[in-house]
């Protein structure tokens, strides 16, 4: 193949708003799948191509990163079309036998169209290629070797962002509040600082930032690092398997596709960011130029029709193509991101 060949147009060109009508009217069902695993690839474009060329085919969608270092992938796989899918990954070597994580909570609408990506890395973590060894990595725990870790008193850490731990999280779990992957890594080290000695759980969505970290944390001295297996898709994949299992998990896995969540746990630990009431829905402000990812309750997002500020209001009811123009706007980012880091709660007040 042509490795040019993602320039001369194999990509989706469905508009959201087409691809969106086009899954609606679907009479089967989807399956939400993701994998990732850290592999040379020699070469990234091609095997990029090849990919999209084997998935459009059977009507796959989802995200893929590929990268030098491996491939992270989550996925929505017609449920009719998935021993083909599983005869398409098992046909590279790169691929073959590759773990998948089935979704828990699932409406055959996490993806809309399919997207593939060549990137310089499958998850940025901004650290020079000499910080870590990513073949030396912690043992993998599953569900139950888990829990048990967890009651003997063993520190945990969620190598997740904030706003998906604020959802959920394992119990007297460490959590982080960076934005980024990149800024978490050296903040947990040192977090962790004076315990190289001391067993160490690292958890995440489903498993790959902890491969990252869990090498990291091995190349800065920690001795004893462990990582759940699969992450905590996996754990509640194992759980549904064996009802005997202890729920450690409370609240919610955020997902980063249409769902935004699933449910591990019956809690509710989080607040609505507006109004302080009991609340872990996440939603995307309506305004196209900000569109701040924040936990929003039923009815707020009735009074406020999904927006986080006055502002943010006002700017939806325009016309689309008035937004559009707006956001080619000088200081568009300070007007409508300056909420981020204050209480949204007073996003209203006049």
């Amino acid at each position: 193949m042509d490795p040019n060949a993602y320039k001369k147009g194999l990509k989706n060109k469905l508009s959201k708003e087409q691809a969106l009508e086009k899954l609606n009217n679907e009479t089967f069902f989807r399956k939400t799948v993701s994998f990732y695993r850290y592999v040379i690839l020699e070469n990234p474009e091609k095997f990029r191509d090849d990919l999209f060329e084997d998935w459009s085919e059977i009507n796959c969608f989802g995200r893929i990163y590929v990268a030098r270092e491996g491939i992270n992938a989550q996925m929505s796989v017609p449920e009719h079309n998935w021993n083909t899918f599983i005869q398409t990954i098992n046909k590279y070597d790169e691929l073959k036998d590759i773990p998948l994580k089935i979704a828990v909570e699932d409406d055959g609408k996490s993806f809309f169209k399919l997207m593939i990506k060549v990137r310089e890395q499958i998850v940025a973590d901004g650290l020079p290629i000499d910080e870590y060894d990513v073949t030396n990595v912690g043992k993998h725990l599953n569900a139950r070797e888990w829990n048990e870790a967890l009651e003997q008193g063993a520190i945990v850490v969620d190598m997740r962002n904030h706003y998906e731990s604020e959802i959920g999280h394992f119990e007297n779990a460490i959590c982080p509040q960076s934005e980024t992957f990149r800024d978490e890594l050296p903040e947990v080290k040192d977090m962790l600082k004076g315990k190289e000695d001391k067993k160490v759980l690292l958890y995440c969505t489903g498993g790959i930032r902890c491969e990252k970290t869990s090498a990291y944390l091995r190349h800065h001295g920690f001795e004893d690092v462990n990582q759940l297996h699969g992450g905590i898709i996996d754990y509640a994949r194992q759980l549904n398997e064996n009802k005997e299992l202890p729920n450690k998990f409370k609240g919610k896995n955020f997902v980063f596709d249409e769902r935004l969540a699933e449910r591990i746990g019956n809690e509710v630990i989080s607040q609505c960011h507006q109004c302080g009431t009991v609340s872990d829905t996440h939603v995307n402000c309506k305004n196209i130029n900000c569109n701040l990812l924040f936990i929003e309750c039923g009815d707020c997002q009735e009074k406020h029709e999904k927006c986080c500020s006055s502002d943010c209001l006002e700017v939806s009811k325009l016309p689309l193509e008035e937004q559009k123009k707006l956001r080619k706007g000088e200081g568009i980012k300070e007007r409508f991101h300056s909420h981020r880091k204050v209480d949204l709660s007073k996003a209203f007040d006049d």
